[in-house]
């Protein structure tokens, strides 16, 4: 079974989502990352740090304006 790592990230403002994420994947060579944002910037720069770093990352809009990303190695 798949453990999946949650960060949550909601209202923190950028670079603060990303700096969470950079540092969570530093001890993560593969398996799936659960990120939790509530606004589009953070969503796109942690999608583009994510991407750059090797991870496949996946969108989901939750109701509201939360989103999570789902990210995959």
């Amino acid at each position: 079974m798949n453990n999946i790592k949650t960060i949550d990230a909601r209202g923190l403002s950028c670079p603060q989502p990303v700096m969470l994420v950079k540092n969570s994947l530093k001890n993560i060579e593969k398996g799936t990352v659960e990120v939790l944002v509530d606004s589009g910037t953070a969503r796109d720069n942690v999608s583009r740090f994510a991407k750059n770093s090797g991870w496949r990352v996946i969108i989901n809009e939750q109701p509201g304006i939360d989103y999570k990303i789902l990210l995959n190695k």
